[in-house]
């Protein structure tokens, strides 16, 4: 989540509209609406070229360069809802409603909401915080490495990407009897229909998604208000602003982001470093560059690839005029491959340092889970590193088929 979730469920109510767009032959929706499998960044260099901002003929707003894809995410003048407060309506309760009550979550809210109900989980989530589960995350890390040292191969995203998230988010909110495979396929339905509800089939999922998690975290928010401990939801419960509902609405997404956006961050790390095995070699002789080499994959294969956000008044973006209630789709993955922002932006350099990459998103929006997300994925490389002298890859990765959210299914490895 981003998770760190940018979007929030409004892009599937957009996404549904860019296919009709593309069937009747808009460029732009056509390139936007189309899952990519592997490589969708020649596709965002055309959509950078001239000013960066593109416009499709029924009134969506595109921005590829870093520099308009920061403002817009930056700018004051543009939020996650219409100037009256209104928004399209999210996938959960376009059709999929009624089983249980649907509220917007804070990524779905503008200030001053947003601001309350941030800074009422902000808390559970800073930096200073996140580090004190540094240990608890690599004993974890250990866990689920150590069977898979006695096989011959293994599937990287279902035995250690997925799988650690969960336990950690899981942990963090004191989930008892944490079935991993069961919240992990929670966190796939949910994180797929970020780019729309594809099918019945996949409606009944995300229904029976939301009814269990309701389920579970109204029964754990009554258990923490009567026996609160030192775990998130306790935390949360605490206060007295928070009702029950916008309570669960927060732990759901907390869940769902957590595990979504760390999960494709750690596949989409070790696929990087397994094609470049130069720099495999760079960060197992000098682990300082973990750090960088995090902030290096979420510029290079960021795990939420756009976002977008709806003017608040009548304006411009690149000398585009974008009327008030307009949506501007902004594509994070195309901003980090900007040439003008990154110099040689299509190597993977994890000697580059620090970036200005927008993987978290920026502004009132920037990710509450960055910490815990960054957290995670160095602590992943640091025990690969040790685990793994080399990635090899055994056969061909599978990509997820979506637009919204950047992730393998499968990743297998020899050892």
């Amino acid at each position: 989540m981003s998770s760190v979730l940018a979007l929030g469920a409004r892009l599937g109510v957009q996404r549904a509209a860019l296919w009709a767009m593309a069937a009747r032959g808009d460029d732009v929706a056509r390139l936007l609406s189309a899952p990519w499998r592997g490589n969708p960044y020649p596709v965002y260099g055309r959509l950078r070229n001239g000013p960066g901002v593109h416009r499709s003929k029924t009134g969506v707003t595109v921005v590829a360069s870093h520099e308009l894809c920061s403002k817009v995410l930056r700018d004051r003048t543009f939020g996650v809802r219409t100037a009256d407060g209104l928004q399209p309506p999210p996938f959960v309760a376009s059709g999929l409603s009624g089983e249980v009550p649907v509220i917007p979550s804070f990524l779905e809210l503008d200030p001053p909401d947003h601001t309350r109900l941030r800074a009422l989980a902000r808390p559970a989530f800073s930096p200073a915080k996140i580090e004190g589960y540094r240990g608890s995350v690599a004993v974890t890390a250990s866990k689920l490495l150590l069977p898979l040292a006695f096989d011959d191969q293994f599937d990287l995203m279902a035995e250690f990407a997925g799988p650690l998230p969960i336990t950690v988010i899981s942990a963090l909110l004191d989930i008892p009897d944490v079935d991993a495979q069961v919240f992990a396929r929670y966190g796939r339905v949910l994180g797929a229909s970020l780019d729309g509800v594809r099918s019945v089939r996949h409606a009944l999922a995300v229904r029976r998604a939301n009814r269990e998690l309701r389920a579970l975290f109204t029964r754990l928010i009554t258990e923490r208000r009567a026996d609160p401990g030192d775990d998130v939801i306790s935390v949360l419960a605490a206060s007295d602003e928070l009702t029950d509902l916008e309570l669960a609405t927060t732990c759901e997404l907390l869940l769902v982001a957590g595990y979504e956006t760390t999960t494709n961050l750690i596949g989409n790390a070790v696929w990087a470093f397994a094609r470049h095995p130069d720099q495999w070699e760079r960060l197992r002789a000098d682990e300082a560059l973990i750090g960088p080499a995090v902030d290096e994959v979420l510029r290079y294969e960021a795990p939420v690839q756009a976002t977008a956000r709806i003017a608040h008044e009548d304006t411009e973006i690149g000398g585009v005029p974008v009327a008030k209630d307009g949506m501007v789709v902004v594509l994070i993955g195309a901003a980090g491959r900007d040439p003008a922002a990154f110099d040689r932006p299509d190597e993977f350099d994890i000697g580059r340092g620090r970036t200005d990459h927008l993987a978290f998103s920026s502004g009132a929006h920037y990710c509450l889970g960055a910490p815990l997300a960054r957290l995670e994925a160095e602590v992943a490389l640091r025990k690969l590193v040790e685990w793994l002298p080399e990635l090899v890859v055994s056969g061909t990765p599978r990509w997820r088929p979506t637009t919204v959210i950047r992730g393998l299914r499968s990743l297998r490895l020899y050892q």
